[in-house]
């Protein structure tokens, strides 16, 4: 039953989701022999200033089929909503129930906050798992239709790491759900704290791997580093933290 009640609270944001993700990964697919057309005149631009050096950069990466699929998809399309509806699916709980009564319903079921809180989150990260692996697996099954190919590793790879570490925004997020009985602070504060890590990561530079969105888009491996191990752990840790930190806020509330 509490896996069901999840389920129904976050059915039409996840498979809203899904079909956008699955709309996104296909278009990105089908305009490639497009973009291909506008290489060379990118070759006319001057590249001596900071817009023409990342008309250059961009221009570089698309000259593969490998390099158009990471710089337009994983870290552009994908990222930005699979983020979106990380923040949307955290958004909810007990808290925002109580604004509606829904909470008493709940609470008055034979179980513990903790499981209540588990199962909630649970059914999320599953929906997240999906976002994440199944419009990225669409990409080897509709490049040969361009005729293009895509490995199946790389797509599971870039997925799965898309997942661990975009997981944190999900899990901060379910925990500010914790603190603010409003439905729309918790997901204001995340999206916030994600414009925020690009801005840092844009300015400060540095190495992708110490980067939670070069993680997330897993830019160490495509461009040969390997998997970032290291900063996959680091998320998990701290969305494990998170969580945990959720059922503990929970537990002290008094509804």
């Amino acid at each position: 039953m509490l896996w069901y009640k999840a389920w129904l609270e976050t059915r039409w944001r996840f498979l809203t989701g899904l079909g956008l993700l699955a709309c996104s990964a296909g278009a990105i697919v089908f305009l490639y022999p497009q973009v291909t057309k506008l290489v060379p005149m990118a070759s006319t631009v001057d590249t001596s200033g900071g817009l023409g050096r990342r008309i250059a950069e961009a221009t570089a990466l698309v000259r593969s089929y490998r390099g158009y699929i990471w710089s337009q998809w994983f870290s552009q399309n994908m990222r930005q909503l699979w983020a979106l509806f990380s923040v949307l699916l955290g958004t909810g709980g007990l808290l925002a129930q109580t604004l509606g009564g829904g909470a008493l319903f709940t609470l008055s079921l034979p179980v513990s906050r903790g499981r209540l809180l588990a199962v909630r989150a649970a059914t999320a990260l599953a929906e997240l798992g999906i976002l994440a692996i199944v419009p990225s697996l669409l990409l080897p099954l509709l490049s040969p239709a361009v005729g293009q190919t895509y490995s199946f590793a790389d797509a599971l790879v870039h997925g799965a790491c898309m997942f661990v570490a975009g997981s944190t925004l999900f899990s901060l997020t379910f925990l500010l759900s914790t603190v603010f009985s409003d439905v729309w602070r918790p997901p204001l504060i995340a999206l916030a704290f994600a414009i925020l890590m690009a801005l840092v990561r844009e300015v400060v530079g540095g190495p992708s791997s110490a980067s939670l969105l070069g993680i997330m888009t897993a830019e160490s491996y495509f461009r040969g580093d390997g998997i970032p191990w290291l900063g996959l752990l680091g998320t998990a840790a701290a969305s494990a933290a998170m969580l945990y930190a959720a059922t503990l806020n929970i537990a002290r509330q008094d509804f």
